[in-house]
């Protein structure tokens, strides 16, 4: 098999100890870095010695009139996102960028017409399509097992402070820009992706625990017809969260953080049925009581095998291999993350933060 060969842009926590370590590791069998970009020295005399015969380089447009080129990965900060990925697209090159996509759907929609007029391929990694937990949700969602899901609860949730770039708003940062992308992601997913989902409530604030001016907590509320209702919270101030998707079913409820799951349910047929009583109940010395009973129940929990920074980055570079080698379409498209940065965006409008920096 032959490898194709990747530039990365940036080598900051993404672009190193994602993309970077993933192309390190030996479940990649498809890409050789070779080119890295980075404004910082240290990083640039770095890269050399982790992968062995790039060249590096201080600004990304040093990379422009090469043809050698097989995919570059935008790993710059944010607010840098657009404006590096147009750049690159309009000089032919293949784009896996970063999360969040852009700041806003106009500026989603205007890059995926520009990868259309030049004949190139553009992605956008949000891998958390490919993540276990995420996948796990979703056939179980689907196979009934615990009846109709009336409601998906996604919590990224943690007490922590934070006071880099991602505290800032002209940085394209907080926590739904920054971490966001993912839940609402999934969200999206578990209303399979309906053209008629709604956002029908938004919070933002920044409480305070942050330095910077960005929101720190977050609360979506999304439905579709047909659907559940999708509860999203991404908060700093929860230092008691022990769960990251949780299924609530008429049949039963699964828990999930990103490590192993449960689910507690009942089968049809399995417990007597129950007719509702017009009259006061009462038990067997005449005595009020309130209606109870032991329900026949069934327990099952597992392990998940990798996570999102491991299982789902290598799903994602296969996908994007195939695509590039074989022109399979992408199963995460840039449409796809589009629509997340829609709901982001709604958010955004709804909920006008002050900014001070």
């Amino acid at each position: 098999m032959k490898k194709l060969r990747l530039a990365i842009i940036g080598q900051g926590r993404s672009g190193r100890n994602i993309h970077g370590r993933f192309m390190k590791d030996e479940a990649n069998i498809w890409f050789d870095v070779v080119a890295v970009v980075d404004p910082i020295d240290e990083r640039r005399e770095r890269a050399k010695g982790e992968y062995p015969g790039c060249e590096v380089f201080s600004d990304y447009k040093e990379l422009f009139g090469r043809t050698d080129i097989d995919l570059v990965t935008n790993a710059s900060y944010s607010d840098d996102h657009y404006s590096v990925t147009k750049d690159l697209l309009q000089h032919g090159f293949n784009v896996v960028v970063e999360k969040p996509f852009a700041r806003t759907y106009y500026e989603c929609n205007d890059l995926i017409n520009i990868a259309k007029e030049n004949n190139v391929t553009l992605a956008v990694f949000q891998q958390t399509f490919f993540a276990p937990h995420y996948l796990k949700a979703v056939e179980v969602i689907h196979s009934g097992i615990i009846g109709e899901v009336k409601q998906a609860s996604i919590r990224y949730n943690g007490l922590s402070r934070r006071w880099d770039w991602q505290t800032l708003q002209h940085r394209v940062a907080g926590s739904l820009y920054n971490t966001g992308p993912h839940p609402v992601g999934m969200a999206l997913g578990f209303l399979d992706l309906s053209d008629d989902a709604r956002v029908e409530y938004t919070k933002l604030c920044s409480t305070g625990l942050t330095a910077g001016d960005a929101d720190d907590y977050a609360k979506l509320i999304l439905t579709a017809p047909g659907k559940p209702v999708v509860d999203l919270e991404i908060s700093s101030m929860d230092a008691f969260n022990d769960y990251n998707v949780k299924l609530q079913g008429t049949l039963g409820t699964y828990k999930a953080n990103t490590a192993k799951y449960e689910m507690k349910y009942i089968v049809p047929g399995e417990n007597p049925e129950r007719q509702p009583v017009a009259d006061a109940i009462s038990d067997d010395e005449g005595m009020p009581t309130f209606c109870k009973e032991e329900l026949i129940t069934h327990t099952e929990e597992g392990d998940f095998t990798g996570s999102a920074f491991n299982e789902a980055v290598r799903a994602f570079y296969e996908m994007m291999y195939k695509n590039l080698t074989e022109g399979t379409p992408l199963t995460v498209t840039p449409e796809m993350a589009a629509k997340i940065i829609q709901v982001i965006e709604t958010a955004h409008a709804e909920n006008p933060l002050p900014k001070q920096f």
